[in-house]
């Protein structure tokens, strides 16, 4: 019952990336409840620490789906990632996608990213943002570093309209972003660059939608 994780982690770099060591529009943490078909099915979190002059950014994501009582479906991933000056130093992410295990590592050389995912390295263009949803910079981008798997997503992100994105406690307005490609969701992100929604198809036609909570 493999459903939409692919998306889920692609389901979020380069030295211009501004918002990822300067402005950035979150407090200490960011966290979402993930329904499908309209039940909660876990939570995503993304947590940030200042040190020194560096940004870490801890990721981890629960989902359960139960059938009859059961669980029929588990993932979870964790992941964390080390900025400095705008620019990914370093990444982390282990992944169990309901008894499949992966594991990721990128590091930062001087002209890329060194990738080695279940054992096997590859190298990707220094500018190539992790998937992690909460950057806004990777809409600009065309390429994408699979955290699940530490492979290489190429998407096409169009900016859509502006919409009154439903939260924990209320809407707020924000701007909506379609990814096609190796990615196939829609993102949120409000007037501050914050993340703020996603949703998509999961591959048994089921609604996935994330809703912020604040």
């Amino acid at each position: 019952m493999r459903l939409f994780l692919l998306s889920l982690v692609l389901t979020l770099s380069s030295a211009v990336v501004a918002s990822a060591a300067g402005a950035l529009p979150y407090g200490s943490s960011l966290s979402f409840v993930a329904y499908r078909n309209g039940e909660p099915i876990g939570r995503h979190t993304v947590t940030f620490e200042r040190d020194g002059g560096q940004l870490k950014v801890s990721t981890s994501i629960d989902l359960a789906v139960k059938f009859l009582g059961f669980t029929a479906y588990r993932y979870t991933h964790r992941a964390q990632e080390v900025w400095s000056g705008g620019a990914l130093v370093s990444l982390a992410s282990t992944t169990d996608d309901n008894g499949t295990k992966h594991s990721v590592t990128a590091t930062r050389e001087a002209n890329d990213i060194t990738v080695v995912h279940d054992g096997k390295k590859t190298l990707l263009p220094s500018w190539t943002l992790p998937s992690s949803h909460w950057n806004i910079e990777q809409v600009r981008q065309s390429i994408l570093l699979n955290t699940q798997k530490g492979t290489e997503a190429r998407v096409n992100i169009t900016q859509g309209p502006r919409e009154n994105v439903k939260t924990s406690s209320g809407f707020i307005p924000a701007t909506r972003y379609s990814y096609t490609g190796d990615v196939a969701m829609n993102q949120w992100f409000d007037d501050r660059g914050r993340w703020v929604k996603t949703s998509f198809q999961g591959s048994d036609g089921s609604t996935i939608e994330y809703v912020l909570q604040e």
